[in-house]
């Protein structure tokens, strides 16, 4: 938190901003080369920021501004990062001893002053060794006087003016078969106290720990399984406590007869965060959520990521209605997920059943999900591991413009007798409803064509729904794989090595394809000017393409890929590679055995699925290399369920797209502050005939390059007031060589006549006043004698041409 107005957090590589009252991100901040591991504020400037990373460095960020104040290269893995405020020029990192890994330490690193941006850090001190890998095992007391840490079954508080640590142990006894392993640790930030967590749910708060015959510490219990995470207030009067119950304790007086809870907050608590005032708290969840809790103990805000799910069944889907990524979310739920403002759209719960939080029960969980062309139709799958035999169950849901949302049309219970493999909707003609076809394959050596079909029950609520109209099958093998060609005219089903077309209107076998050895892993269609032609990919690693005119294997090749995805605007076909430790991308067309692009290692993990989202606009590219990114943007789920994508803009200009200014918002009301900026609106000017105060009210609307670089510098990088005072009151003061060139000429122009109008005047006044005189008397007024100014103005403009209001 950085003075309850926004919160900051960790994300892969990058730090985000989010406002706390909008829930929105302001700014996306990147720098690092590798995985952010940890953020403090400065404690000596909360408008600043300390950010470590695997990429052994530490920077400091003026996160209003999005911007690197310093970078101190470490040289080791950072794997955590502390920033006590008692240490003015250091702060602590958590490092392996060696680069292989093994034991880690608590090191000191001294952030030296020197110019420049890019610092090397030099002077470091190992304060703790053999300490544990988490950020949550380590805790700095009050006043910076000690450290405590805790590692497997021990507490060691080492002091930083005697230098000497105190090490406290617990023993496992057989009743509890070792459950009592600290897992986290806190210190009171008033009184030397330190509470510790462990895994049978027990919290220890320990006390006089400077002598060891003379520590105590009492017990405090009420979650009945690990304690993932402790906190203290900012004045120490209640502790915090969470775990895998999804329920924040609050423990006010350090008794466990008095307690407070928030429950049903979703999903386990995995960290708990204290605002610097103390107004409000947030909890991060183990399923990617960010919960803000006010100061009374009740829910504020909830910022929502992509959920890490247990096991991604249903792969990664695109919403061809809101261009969502869809997959598993919550036990039972599909998520809606925004990729272009990185948050959840929504959660449908399609197993609608209560999830019981225990290991060891047989839950139904949903495994498969499939689109129709417009995004109309959602079927998806449900299944529960029996011992004999599994509950299976088909849901065929229906958008619903009125309430925004997908209703259940058709539940089929059993569809298949084994586990469904794969389902997909042909894609031509959804706007007709007899033309909308659904195909399902299972390991009972079936697949399955499901049509829709009017209901002529008078009493049914809805007026259609689903049937299965036909079963195929091939020599008794398992149904693995199923798509449709573009046109929707051939349906593809894979059995284990065989590869078989249909006649998507007759059912007919139209051929076979076969290409031993390897069971078919995944299966599409070329599209566009490549329709021609099928892809495949074996469990043995083999891209297999065949000419569908010619029932022959057009090309094949050994690179061991794992996914096949095919863009659905394009010919391009993607495929993904893992060898050891990386995962290389092909680019291709079926009509071309040679890739139109590589990319070699192009992640360090495992890729698990991938995904081609349209572009709301084609992109321009830069390089012919690129062509196959203009029309969709390519994505990827790590097997640490991490979203990582390609693309052709720079770091810079993807973070200036993604951020926005901490600034004052532009439908604010005019004021003078802001006529002072210039952001005010312009609204349509009257004519004004008093030349000065429109040279006033231009000046006004000009914004003062040095009143804008006097208001948007960082107040700590600014120089002395007494320096910008001169330079502020010139900005503000009306410059009389400021001319447009239209008062120039205007200016030339009457010095020029002045003479002529001097000589003229009394003649002219005359003449005006008889010309006008008859005029005048007919209305019954009298005369009115104009001014010399006023008579210039008026000879100027009867000299104007007023030709061209004839045209009209």
């Amino acid at each position: 938190f950085s003075s309850s107005r926004y919160l900051l957090c960790a994300s892969g590589d990058f730090v985000k901003v989010y406002s706390v009252a909008t829930e929105e991100m302001l700014r996306l901040m990147g720098g690092h080369a590798d995985r952010v591991t940890g953020i403090q504020l400065n404690p000596h400037n909360h408008m600043q920021l300390y950010s470590s990373s695997f990429d052994g460095s530490i920077k400091l960020w003026d996160f209003m501004d999005g911007i690197v104040i310093k970078t101190f290269t470490v040289g080791s893995k950072l794997l955590a990062l502390y920033a006590p405020p008692d240490f003015e020029d250091s702060v602590f990192v958590l490092t392996p001893k060696s680069a292989d890994g093994g034991p880690f330490q608590l090191v000191s690193v001294k952030l030296t002053k020197a110019a420049g941006q890019d610092v090397e850090a030099k002077e470091l001190s190992v304060i703790l060794s053999g300490v544990d890998a988490s950020p949550k095992c380590i805790a700095f007391g009050r006043e910076g006087k000690y450290v405590a840490s805790v590692n497997q079954f021990e507490l060691c508080v080492y002091f930083f003016k005697t230098k000497l640590a105190q090490r406290f142990s617990l023993r496992s006894s057989k009743t509890n078969a070792g459950s009592n392993r600290f897992t986290c640790v806190t210190c009171h930030p008033r009184e030397d106290c330190i509470a510790t967590g462990h895994t049978d749910g027990k919290i220890r708060v320990w006390r006089n720990f400077h002598h060891r015959k003379d520590y105590t510490y009492s017990t405090l219990h009420w979650h009945h399984d690990v304690v993932m995470d402790l906190a203290y207030s900012v004045e120490g009067t209640y502790l915090l406590s969470g775990g895998i119950e999804a329920v924040l304790v609050v423990w006010p007086s350090e008794s466990d007869c008095q307690r407070d809870f928030l429950p049903r907050l979703g999903s386990p608590i995995e960290h708990i965060s204290m605002s610097a005032d103390g107004s409000q708290c947030c909890t991060l969840h183990t399923d990617n959520r960010i919960t803000i809790i006010s100061s009374n103990l009740r829910f504020s805000k909830s910022i929502q990521g992509l959920i890490k799910s247990a096991n991604i069944k249903t792969g990664l889907v695109v919403d061809p209605r809101t261009k969502a990524l869809v997959l598993n979310g919550e036990p039972g739920h599909l998520q809606f997920y925004c990729l272009q403002t990185d948050q959840q759209l929504f959660s449908l719960d399609i197993v609608q059943r209560e999830y019981v939080h225990q290991a060891g029960l047989h839950q139904t969980d949903l495994v498969k999900v499939a689109f129709g062309a417009q995004g109309k139709w959602l079927a998806t799958v449900e299944e529960r591991e029996e011992a004999t035999n599994p509950e299976l169950q088909l849901k065929l849901w229906f958008y619903d413009e009125k309430t925004q949302s997908f209703k259940l049309n058709t539940r089929i219970n059993t569809p298949h007798e084994d586990h469904i493999t794969d389902m997909c909707f042909r894609e031509i003609g959804e706007l007709e409803d007899d033309s909308l076809i659904l195909v399902t394959t299972g390991k009972d050596r079936v697949f399955k064509v499901w049509l829709m079909v009017e209901d002529t029950d008078p009493e049914a609520q809805q007026k259609v729904s689903w049937s299965c109209d036909f079963v195929g099958s091939y020599h008794n093998y398992q149904a693995t794989n199923c798509c449709f060609s573009e046109d929707g005219s051939l349906l593809a089903v894979s059995f284990e090595e065989a590869v078989t077309v249909w006649d998507s209107v007759t059912w007919d076998l139209k051929c076979t394809f076969c290409r031993p050895p390897g069971k078919i892993r995944n299966i599409c269609f070329g599209r566009l000017t490549c329709s021609k032609y099928l892809v495949g990919v074996t469990d043995y690693g083999f891209l297999c393409c065949w000419n569908l005119l010619s029932c022959a294997l057009e090309w094949s090749a050994h690179l061991n890929i794992s996914i096949l995805q095919p863009d659905p605007l394009s010919e391009y076909i993607a495929a993904v590679s893992w060898l050891p430790r990386k995962s290389s991308l092909f680019v291709f067309k079926p009509s071309e055995a040679q890739p139109v692009y590589i990319q070699r290692n192009f992640c360090k993990q495992k890729i698990q699925l991938a995904a081609f989202v349209p572009r709301d606009e084609p992109e321009m590219v830069s390089s012919e290399k690129y062509l196959w990114l203009r029309k969709s943007q390519l994505f990827f789920l790590t097997d640490t369920q991490e979203l990582v994508t390609l693309s052709t803009k720079s770091l810079e200009e993807r973070l200036t797209a993604a951020s926005k200014q901490l600034a004052v918002e532009e439908s604010l009301p005019g004021t003078p502050f802001s006529l002072l900026l210039g952001k005010h609106r312009h609204h349509p000017s009257q004519e004004d005939t008093d030349l000065a105060n429109g040279i006033v009210q231009n000046k006004h609307k000009q914004e003062s390059p040095a009143v804008r670089e006097l208001l948007h510098t960082p107040a700590h990088v600014l120089p002395s007031a007494s320096f910008l005072c001169s330079m502020f009151i010139n900005s503000l003061l009306i410059s009389k060589e400021n001319k447009s060139a239209k008062e120039v000429a205007d200016e030339v122009e009457m010095e020029s006549e002045q003479a002529e109008d001097d000589s003229d005047e009394e003649g002219d006044v005359a003449e005006m006043e008889q010309g006008d005189r008859s005029a005048v008397e007919s209305l019954g007024e009298l005369p009115c004698k104009l001014s010399k100014s006023q008579e210039r103005e008026l000879r100027k403009i009867r000299k104007m041409d007023y030709s061209w209001i004839a045209a009209f």
